[in-house]
């Protein structure tokens, strides 16, 4: 009994939180203007996304953004857990504290606050996107610095003397030993950033362009609108994002999957 009520909690929890996507899926492939009412089975929603050269370039656009903050953020991420890593202890706790702080606070503070730096202090215009790239990065990194730092704890540290002591550089031996023991910390990092940057809406909304939309604050407006062809489009756009994110979700898996094994059989 009490293994039949614990997968029932678990299906009722998964249906909760996938049966929106689902419903949304399903009428991406309909010509309905409004979730409630089917008419019939059609792919125009795909085709208007494809071919409405004001969707193309939002699209283009963001993943270009996303991508370009997610390395920035990839970097500076991982160069600061090392370096906290191998800090004092002292000093390892202030960076801890420091870089909790982002995650902890709201995005519109985040947001907000990098505006007021960038345009008011700097005098940096935002249509340089400056403002916009180093508020996402700001976003992004401490995540990416949360992925690597759990995977330099359970590094075996001894190969990295070993390292020392037959004759390399602590360059050459952070490049050849810790790092590559690293790696699934800094996809792991990556691939968040890349999700934070296409969620993000408070920080884009400060600090872009005026000409300029990230997918969620284009959402955001498109839905203020009255453009009933380009709401049902971005259904399909929603549901192209969902299956990426579950193509990438379960490769990543089968390859973490197969590496462990070859591990074992070694």
């Amino acid at each position: 009994m009490n293994k039949i009520l614990r997968n029932t909690w678990i299906w009722l929890v998964l249906l909760f939180l996938y049966a929106p996507i689902l419903i949304l899926m399903f009428y991406s492939f309909t010509d309905s203007t409004m979730i409630g009412s089917v008419r019939g089975f059609s792919l125009d929603n795909y085709v208007t996304l494809f071919t409405t050269e004001e969707l193309v370039d939002m699209i283009v656009g963001t993943i270009t953004l996303a991508i370009g903050v997610a390395l920035l953020s990839t970097i500076l991420g991982t160069a600061g857990a090392i370096g906290s890593f191998y800090s004092r202890r002292r000093t390892r706790t202030l960076i801890e504290l420091a870089n909790q702080i982002p995650v902890v606070n709201a995005d519109v503070v985040t947001g907000f606050s990098v505006c007021i730096l960038m345009i008011a202090i700097f005098h940096i215009s935002k249509d340089t996107f400056v403002p916009l790239v180093i508020g996402q990065t700001t976003l992004c990194v401490p995540f990416v610095y949360l992925s690597v730092l759990p995977r330099l704890k359970q590094m075996d540290q001894q190969i990295y003397e070993a390292a020392l002591d037959l004759g390399c550089t602590p360059a050459k031996a952070l490049w050849r030993v810790t790092i590559p023991q690293i790696v699934p910390g800094i996809t792991s990092g990556f691939m968040t950033a890349i999700t934070l940057s296409l969620d993000d809406y408070f920080v884009a909304t400060y600090t872009k362009p005026a000409t300029f939309d990230t997918i969620s604050t284009y959402v955001v407006n498109a839905t203020k609108g009255s453009q009933t062809q380009i709401k049902t489009a971005l259904w399909a756009l929603s549901t192209i994002i969902f299956l990426v994110v579950v193509l990438v979700v379960v490769g990543a898996n089968r390859a973490k999957g197969g590496t462990e094994k070859q591990e074992l059989q070694r």
